[in-house]
């Protein structure tokens, strides 16, 4: 499965690029704990109330602008931040066999300071 998505922020790319990048931000929304080391290389955990848990490894990292992440199951999320009228415009793209991310990031759209 295919999944891009476009969410617009009213936060600048600078304090949107740690809730995407910090495990205590990513709590906040994403999952419910979280292990990430966001350098080529670094490895991901993420774990839910429910028990679930995936694991991902970074792929790239350009800061403050994309990260790109191999999840365990060979799925990939990519995520790039872009200016938008002194906001940003965040893009998810990602290639997943039954899981998204991307739909996922909805939560983010509470973030006024992301």
């Amino acid at each position: 499965m295919d999944v891009e998505r476009e969410i617009l922020l009213e936060a600048p790319p600078e304090e949107v690029w740690p809730a995407l990048t910090e495990a205590e931000r990513l709590e906040e929304w994403f999952a419910n704990e979280v292990e990430l080391d966001a350098r080529p290389g670094g490895e991901g955990i993420f774990r839910w109330a429910n028990g679930e848990e995936r694991r991902a490894v970074v792929e790239q990292v350009d800061p403050g602008r994309r990260l790109e992440l191999r999840w365990e199951d060979d799925g990939r999320v990519e995520l790039t931040l872009e200016e938008a009228g002194g906001g940003t415009r965040l893009v998810v793209r990602e290639t997943a066999p039954d899981w998204s991310a991307a739909l996922e990031l909805r939560a983010l759209a509470w973030c006024p300071t992301a």
